[in-house]
């Protein structure tokens, strides 16, 4: 089962739970204090070379009959989308740069290029996702009420197709967050009836949805094809496939943050009373990085900081390289796992558990608290957190390890008997 009681689980004390808290609020106001006019500097830039790519990409297309210029647009396009979502309209509505009160890059004016409307992502992302991450039965992105990845979730026949479900949502991401706020599994169930209050809010907010999709979609696939006049099909596949190849890329970050093994889940019982140490720790236990170099930190959003953007959420996207080699440190000082790996090696985790839980429980071969893609406190069976040997305390990243090396003597057993 998840994780019901993250204390236990991470073999920590009350007294070394708020003491992580403390270091990382120390951590908080260390860069709220050195915020200033390099940071500013630093996103207006940002959005120059957006507008740039932008640009640049649309009076290509106007020759887009012919393949280079085709090719070119497109892909300065495809880039410009993915910046202005990641690293700009992510990071915006989220407050990073509400500091500096300027009312163009401020988190209630930001509308971004996307299907789905801000202020229903606020609510879904800002506050559902991050203040219950992970949490079975609050946190929606867990699947986003469509894949199972957890063995927690019931398993039912739909999930047989979640493979393709998958392939799906990759290419039209947007539109799986646009129509996420509206929870239209929920509503079905509900059956409210016409004029209650919850139809009507929910009426209100389909018809918001379906208007900022109208909207995107007469951009892309109407007045920007037909301003290139004779170009028209070449300017609408492309920017079709500039789309796509945004959708792909940031439901891949998405995933790479959430779904690989050591990103794990929790059960409600888990937040009653939570103290901020003990929220800070989830977010630690529930979110995974991607390593790399500058370059990919920056197309990512910096989300492949994904641990320190989950500590700090409204802290500006170009000071978590720097928070993370602390959060790093802290985990060694507690003996704590700091889930993290190459994007190809997150992504394949990511996908090799959604094609495994496709399938019933009973074909998989890890129990519900030691399968690779969650754990629960369960796991350890009860077993003593002090070290036999040394007589010190041992923490989860060990226990983690000695759990490791248990199961691959008992397989190298059954393989040699």
């Amino acid at each position: 089962m998840a994780i019901s009681d993250v204390k236990e689980y991470a073999h920590l004390t009350p007294e070394d739970v708020e003491a992580i808290g403390a270091e990382l609020d120390s951590i908080r106001r260390e860069v709220e204090s050195v915020r200033g006019e390099k940071d500013a500097a630093y996103i207006r830039k940002v959005i120059r070379l957006q507008r740039g790519l932008e640009i640049g990409g649309r009076a290509a297309l106007f020759a887009s009959l012919f393949p280079p210029a085709w090719i070119a647009g497109t892909a300065m396009l495809g880039v410009a989308k993915i910046i202005e979502n990641m690293e700009i309209g992510h990071n915006v509505m989220h407050g990073q740069w509400d500091w500096m009160n300027d009312p163009e890059i401020h988190s209630t004016k930001w509308e971004w290029d996307n299907a789905g409307p801000s202020e229903h992502w606020k609510i879904t992302h800002n506050f559902l996702h991050h203040k219950y991450t992970n949490v079975l039965g609050m946190d929606d992105d867990i699947g986003y009420g469509l894949l199972r990845v957890t063995r927690d979730q019931r398993w039912t026949p739909f999930y047989l197709g979640q493979p393709v479900y998958n392939l799906l949502l990759q290419m039209f991401f947007e539109y799986g967050v646009a129509i996420q706020h509206l929870e239209l599994g929920k509503v079905a169930k509900k059956k409210w009836p016409a004029g209650s209050p919850e139809r009507i809010q929910f009426e209100e907010d389909r018809n918001l949805v379906l208007k900022k999709i109208g909207k995107q979609a007469a951009k892309d696939y109407l007045i920007f094809p037909l301003l290139t006049g004779p170009a028209f099909f070449g300017t609408l596949t492309a920017n079709l496939t500039a789309n796509v190849i945004r959708n792909v890329w940031t439901n891949a970050v998405i995933f790479c943050g959430h779904f690989p093994d050591g990103a794990e889940k929790f059960t409600k019982a888990d937040i009653d009373g939570e103290t901020q140490g003990e929220w800070y720790l989830r977010q630690m236990l529930g979110s995974a990085n991607i390593s790399g170099g500058p370059l990919l930190h920056f197309m990512t959003g910096n989300l492949s900081h994904q641990i320190e953007h989950h500590l700090f959420p409204d802290l500006p996207s170009n000071h978590l390289a720097s928070i993370a080699v602390r959060v790093r440190a802290l985990c060694d000082k507690y003996d704590l796992p700091y889930t993290t790996g190459s994007l190809p090696v997150q992504y394949a985790k990511s996908w090799r558990t959604i094609m495994k839980l496709s399938l019933p429980n009973k074909y998989l071969a890890r129990s519900t608290d030691d399968a690779p893609e969650t754990k629960s406190e369960k796991v350890f069976g009860g077993a003593p957190t002090i070290d036999a040997m040394t007589g010190r305390r041992r923490g989860l990243r060990t226990a983690l390890k000695e759990g490791r090396r248990r199961l691959s003597r008992r397989q190298d057993h059954a393989l040699a008997g």
